[in-house]
């Protein structure tokens, strides 16, 4: 017979049908709830009283509870190593992917520094470049975008002169990409503006991976874009981009 300890474990957060399908019927929940057992954080939602959950667990409980999400884009880079590229401040909010909408409750909990759900996925229903990393006492695997799918997310968002400066600041500090995976990702990608940008930085970094990136297995789309007002047309991949970079000569940004 299932016990609440034999599968809740601490800063698990589960809801009544995830306690019935794993043995716990509703008048044990009841009954432990009544016995300070487990704690209701919202109306349904449950968990171990506890210290302080961490961003991590409600990631978790969110994949248990059905949800396929993933921790992308500049949460991403930030683990990889890139966090001290990124600028100084206030920490920035996790980025998370999902195939569907995060449920009300995740903003109920109130997790510091909270969740910023990515409307647009470059890479919608391609898991390639996602990977497990463990976390906590159980080894809880959370998933999160590589470094390669991390930066094409970051490319697809970009919309300031300002956010092109720091994305090449960071990708400047990405020597050892991948190229096969890179391939595979571009490839892959839904986004044109996505794959043009993130094209232009790695070409404009010099990097020696890009050589090995077979540009025309590529569907580049036609036309130009423009990413950001007043830039230059880059002749390549037919979008706006900052002069000074354009011409070799960054101006700094921090």
């Amino acid at each position: 017979m299932a016990t609440l300890d034999s599968v809740l474990q601490e800063g698990l957060l589960v809801d009544r049908k995830w306690l019935g399908n794993h043995g716990i019927k509703a008048t044990a929940v009841d009954y432990h709830l009544r016995t300070g057992k487990i704690e209701a954080l919202v109306h349904g939602l449950y968990r171990k009283p506890g210290p302080p959950l961490k961003w991590e667990q409600v990631v978790y409980s969110l994949i248990e509870l059905g949800h396929d999400v993933h921790v992308g884009h500049m949460t991403a880079l930030a683990y990889h190593g890139y966090e001290h590229y990124l600028r100084l401040g206030a920490a920035q909010p996790i980025r998370l992917y999902g195939s569907l909408p995060l449920p009300s409750w995740v903003e109920k909990v109130k997790i510091d520094p909270g969740f910023m759900p990515m409307k647009r996925d470059p890479l919608s229903g391609d898991p390639t470049g996602i990977v497990d990393v463990p976390f906590g006492t159980w080894d809880w695997p959370i998933p999160y975008s590589t470094p390669e799918r991390s930066f094409i997310e970051l490319a697809s968002t970009i919309k300031t002169r300002e956010e092109i400066l720091q994305a090449k600041v960071m990708m400047e500090g990405a020597s050892n990409l991948r190229p096969d995976l890179l391939q595979a990702l571009l490839r892959s990608c839904g986004s044109v503006q996505a794959k043009r940008l993130f094209l232009w930085l790695a070409r404009t970094t010099g990097h020696g991976w890009y050589r090995y990136i077979d540009l025309a297995l590529l569907d580049l789309g036609a036309g130009k874009r423009q990413i950001v007002p007043g830039g230059v047309l880059d002749p390549q991949f037919m979008i706006t981009v900052p002069k000074e970079i354009q011409n070799g000569q960054q101006e700094p940004i921090f």
